[in-house]
């Protein structure tokens, strides 16, 4: 499980404007009914561009 404020990085396209390999921070963490995260995605520049709601399998811990 991943905490907030975790920078993730989306696994696969989950949008037209989330593309796999796009970054984000976990802003909240569900876990009713089932384990989920919600992530807002930023673009190269920094700007905020997408806050979706994904499942864990969407992304993973963006490594350093």
């Amino acid at each position: 499980m991943l905490n907030e404020y975790a920078v993730v990085v989306a696994t696969k396209d989950l949008s037209k404007e989330i593309k796999r390999g796009c970054v984000g921070t976990i802003v909240m963490v569900y876990d009713n009914p089932s384990l989920a995260y919600e992530v807002e995605f930023f673009n190269d520049n920094g700007d905020a561009i997408e806050l979706l709601t994904v499942e864990p399998d969407d992304i993973s811990l963006k490594s350093n």
